[in-house]
């Protein structure tokens, strides 16, 4: 009987016991945290950058006012087409996309998530509003559309974006992987449409998308452990396949198509694939088209991991 109860007791002991986990978990965490603010940085420098490079300077707005000049031949044959997902970037789709992803966090009874991803939300318009009006500028070098106004980042691109990267933050663990990759697609969809029915540059697309990834990670970077997942959800290791595969696909799909995007840049003023057997302009409307695939599926691949480090369950 005292052999039964020692066991018993050593057995219970070692249930309540320390995780001897916690700490390779909290050092994972704060690796994660920090890769998180890295990308903040680095999604805010390339946002400068790409206005410097395609706004500021006359190769970049020839390159540009190329893909105008195809888009217009196209324009009237994908306006149907494109409307209807031009009106989802629109003030009042801001304010339901608000509401449908902080109610779905308050139904989940996740009050620490529902506040982040309201932070995602409102942060990255209002700064998209404001370095385009009051930050960022435009001289016209090249072309007449919106000549000297200032267009970068795109309004539409933010407000899509900033939803579903929004949604990260309040999804179930297990959801977060078709989450990321269903906010990749439909931030393409809008990025795409807007470059095609001629109401953004490429570049605006670009500088919107990467407005919303700085505000994500930084929301990742300063997530308290104490709105971490709850250890009764979905473990990190069931959903950490699914993770890494969606992660995986999606950068399969960005890398190539930014490579093949910044060749096009260079082969619509002859500087290479000058053997080609389309004008400039297609070339560079093609190339404008792969950079909003591939910042959409950039900008996903890198959120969702991120999001499921930072937000692991079990560290104090």
């Amino acid at each position: 009987m005292l052999a039964s109860d020692g066991r018993l007791a050593h057995h219970e002991g070692s249930r309540t016991g320390p995780d001897p986990k916690t700490p390779a978990r909290a050092t994972s965490r704060s690796v994660a945290r920090t890769a998180a603010l890295v990308v903040a940085l680095a999604a805010a420098t390339g946002t400068w950058l790409v206005w410097w490079a395609m706004v500021t300077t006359w190769p970049g707005q020839r390159v540009e006012e190329r893909v105008f000049e195809t888009a217009d031949r196209f324009q009237d044959v994908v306006n149907r087409v494109v409307e209807p997902v031009l009106l989802l970037g629109s003030p009042p789709w801001l304010v339901v996309g608000l509401l449908v992803v902080c109610g779905l966090g308050l139904v989940r009874r996740r009050w620490g998530a529902t506040g982040m991803a309201a932070v995602v939300i409102i942060g990255s318009n209002l700064t998209t509003q404001v370095i385009k009006d009051g930050v960022f500028f435009r001289t016209g070098l090249v072309g007449d559309w919106n000549r000297d106004i200032n267009t970068l980042p795109s309004g539409h691109v933010t407000v899509l974006a900033a939803a579903w990267a929004a949604l990260l933050f309040v999804a179930p663990r297990r959801w977060r992987p078709p989450t990321a990759l269903a906010g990749a697609v439909a931030t393409c969809a809008m990025g795409l449409a807007t470059v095609a029915d001629r109401w953004h540059r490429p570049s605006d697309v670009v500088a919107a998308v990467l407005v919303v990834v700085a505000w994500a990670a930084v929301v990742c970077a300063l997530t308290p452990a104490r709105w971490a997942d709850r250890p009764d959800d979905d473990s990190p290791a069931r959903s950490g396949a699914a993770t890494g595969m969606v992660a995986a696909l999606l950068g399969v799909i960005a890398v190539p198509a930014a490579a093949l995007s910044v060749l096009a840049a260079a082969a619509t003023e002859g500087r290479a694939w000058a053997g080609l057997p389309w004008d400039g302009g297609l070339t560079a409307y093609a190339g404008g088209l792969l950079a909003a695939c591939a910042i959409s599926a950039a900008a996903f691949a890198v959120l969702l991991p991120l999001r499921q480090a930072t937000a692991r369950p079990g560290v104090a």
